[in-house]
């Protein structure tokens, strides 16, 4: 679990970021799960926007994005969520 002053750090990390992933109208599938894992390995935060013609809602989509995906919400605003997992092998970001 993050702290605040965690998250606003990582906020303040993901702000020049641009989405890797777009869930669309397919929702949060298996395949869009194994593909955002794999990216947080590498990358620790990214960030995920979701399109207009998905019929979830976006906070149902972030919560699945980081439940299923073993990651921290870091931040949804709007259409686009910030998430952050720790990698094992390549980690880049020092938490506060």
């Amino acid at each position: 679990m993050l702290t605040g002053k965690q998250k606003r750090f990582l906020r303040s990390q993901a702000h020049h970021l641009d989405p890797i992933f777009q869930v669309g109208k397919g929702g949060v599938n298996d395949h869009l799960i194994t593909h955002i894992q794999e990216a947080l390995e590498v990358r620790e935060l990214i960030k995920v926007s979701v399109l207009n013609n998905c019929l979830e809602d976006s906070d149902e989509v972030a919560e699945a994005l980081s439940s299923r995906a073993g990651a921290e919400l870091v931040q949804r605003i709007g259409k686009t969520i910030v998430l952050y997992k720790e990698s094992k092998e390549n980690k880049k970001i020092e938490l506060p």
